[in-house]
C-alpha cells in the first residue's frame, strides 16, 4: 500500500506517518514537504522504528508540480493524504494571495495533472471548520461563510475538488476536523504554548481574555478516522472528526495550569482578539460514527497529559524552537 503524504512536516502529517507506520504493516509511504525534514522532537516519524519505510522528497507544490506528478505516476502511488497548506487565520490577511496560491491554486494546477490516472484509489483532502466561519453542531455541507483569506482559501480548493468528482469521478474524500492537538505539535499553538510558557517562566498573551469556545480532538483519532476515510469511504463524501466537548480558550489554559501547579494569574496577560477569529468552531460528527463507528478514544484531559510528558522529555530541545509563527511563502 503506497501512500503519498503532502506537507509531511505539519504537525498532522507527520503524526498521520506516525499512526500509518504502527497501523499499516504493509504501507510504504512517500513523505513530501516544501522543508527539510525537522528535527525528531517535532517529527513523531523519525523515532519510530519503522522510519526506514519512509521516503522523503523537499518538494513545493507552489514549484515543483511536474516532480510531484512524475513521483505519483513511476510510483503508481493509491493513496494521496493533502495536509499540505498555509495555515493560520489573522496571518492571512498580511499576502492573502499566497494564502490562494498554495491553498487553491497550485492544488488545482496538481489536480489537473492527475485526476485521469486509474491506478489512484483515494484522494482525501484534509480540510477546515474556517470553511464554515462561525458554527455550531455544523453537519457536513459544501455551505461556506468564511471570515478570512485562509478559510477562503480552503473553501476554493474544496468546491475546485468536488468539481473533478462529480463530472470526472476523481475519488476524493474531505475532512473537516476540530482543533488537533497532540505530542509534536506546533509551539505556537494553544496548548503546547501554554505548556512551555509555564516551562519558561513566562508571560502567556491570552487574544481576546480567552473567550472564544473551540472543540479539540486528540491528534491519534484524527490520524484513525483519516486512514479509515481513505480506505473505507464512498467516494465524493465528506467527513467531520469531531469530540462533543466545548472548551473556552481561558478554561483550557486553567486546566493546564492546574495540571501543571501554575497560578494562571501569574501567567496569563490578556490582549485584543484576532482579526478573523470566529467565535465558536462547532463540528457534529454523528455521520463518522454512524459511517464507521468511529469515536474519539482520548479525553481532552489525558491528552493534555501527554502533550506535557512530550514537552518535559524534549524541553531541552523544544526550549531552543521559536514559539510564534514564522511565514514561509
Amino acid at each position: 500500500m503506497k501512500f503519498l503524504i503532502l506537507g509531511s512536516n505539519s504537525f498532522s502529517g507527520s503524526s498521520f506517518i506516525n499512526y500509518l507506520l504502527n497501523n499499516e504493516k504493509s504501507a510504504k509511504i512517500f513523505a513530501l514537504s516544501r522543508s527539510k525534514e525537522y528535527h525528531s522532537a517535532l517529527l513523531p516519524y523519525k523515532n519510530n522504528t519503522r522510519y526506514k519505510d519512509v521516503s522523503f522528497f523537499q518538494y513545493n507544490l507552489n514549484n515543483d508540480i511536474d516532480k510531484i506528478v512524475e513521483l505519483i505516476y513511476d510510483e503508481k502511488i493509491r493513496y494521496i493524504i493533502n495536509f499540505a497548506a498555509q495555515g493560520m487565520v489573522a496571518q492571512s490577511w498580511d499576502n492573502p494571495a499566497q494564502w490562494f496560491k498554495t491553498n487553491s491554486i497550485s492544488l488545482v494546477s496538481l489536480i489537473d495533472k492527475i485526476y485521469r490516472f486509474d491506478f489512484i484509489e483515494k484522494f482525501v483532502q484534509i480540510s477546515t471548520p474556517e470553511v464554515y466561519g462561525n458554527c455550531y453542531d455544523k453537519k457536513e455541507s459544501m455551505c461556506f461563510l468564511p471570515s478570512s483569506p485562509y478559510g477562503a482559501s480552503k473553501a476554493s480548493a474544496d468546491l475546485a475538488l468536488y468539481c473533478y468528482f462529480k463530472t470526472h469521478k476523481f475519488p476524493v474524500n474531505f475532512t473537516r476536523s476540530s482543533n488537533v492537538y497532540g505530542p509534536y505539535q506546533q509551539l505556537y499553538r494553544i496548548i503546547p504554548k501554554t505548556i512551555i510558557t509555564i516551562k519558561k517562566n513566562k508571560k502567556l498573551y491570552l487574544d481576546g481574555g480567552g473567550r472564544a469556545k473551540r472543540n479539540f480532538i486528540y491528534i491519534d483519532d484524527v490520524s484513525r478516522a483519516i486512514l479509515t476515510i481513505a480506505k473505507e469511504a464512498k467516494i465524493g463524501e465528506v467527513y467531520h472528526i469531531s469530540d462533543k466537548e466545548i472548551i473556552s480558550i481561558y478554561d483550557l489554559v486553567a486546566l493546564i495550569c492546574k495540571l501543571m501547579d501554575t497560578k494562571m494569574s501569574d501567567l496569563v496577560e490578556v490582549t485584543k482578539d484576532r482579526v478573523s477569529q470566529d467565535s465558536l468552531y462547532f463540528l457534529n460528527s454523528e455521520k463518522l460514527q454512524r459511517d464507521f463507528g468511529l469515536k474519539p478514544k482520548v479525553k481532552l484531559i489525558d491528552g493534555i497529559k501527554l502533550t506535557i510528558e512530550w514537552l518535559d522529555k524534549n524541553f531541552n530541545d523544544l526550549k531552543n524552537f521559536p514559539d510564534f509563527y514564522i511565514h514561509k511563502e
